[in-house]
């Protein structure tokens, strides 16, 4: 019963800040997207747990919570990807910039 509550309310939450980003133009319509799928999915699991054990069984998974905990797995090793490539090209950009400065400070 906890567990749904809390799975409620976080979801809840999560809609609402992801809404407020996505208004302040903080958050792409993709992104606005992905993060309502997920918010939506975890008021969806705590209201009916027992789903995920349906779907571990069609994939052969087992239990309903492994399947979760794959999924969570799974999409934090993407959103660690997605961070890396963004400091990757941040990286990059720094560089150029401070190439460019370089080059414009020898011409005073």
């Amino acid at each position: 019963m906890i567990y749904q509550v809390l799975g409620i309310l976080i979801g809840i939450a999560g809609i609402l800040i992801s809404v407020l980003r996505f208004r302040d133009s903080r958050t792409s319509p993709g992104g606005l997207i992905l993060w309502l799928i997920l918010w939506v999915s975890v008021i969806f699991f705590s209201l009916r747990p027992s789903f995920s054990t349906e779907i571990a069984n069609i994939l052969g998974i087992g239990r309903g919570l492994d399947f979760l905990l794959i999924i969570g797995i799974l999409g934090a090793y993407y959103l660690l990807f997605r961070v890396y490539l963004m400091v990757d090209r941040l990286q990059q950009e720094i560089t150029e910039l401070v190439h460019e400065i370089a080059l414009r400070g020898d011409d005073d």
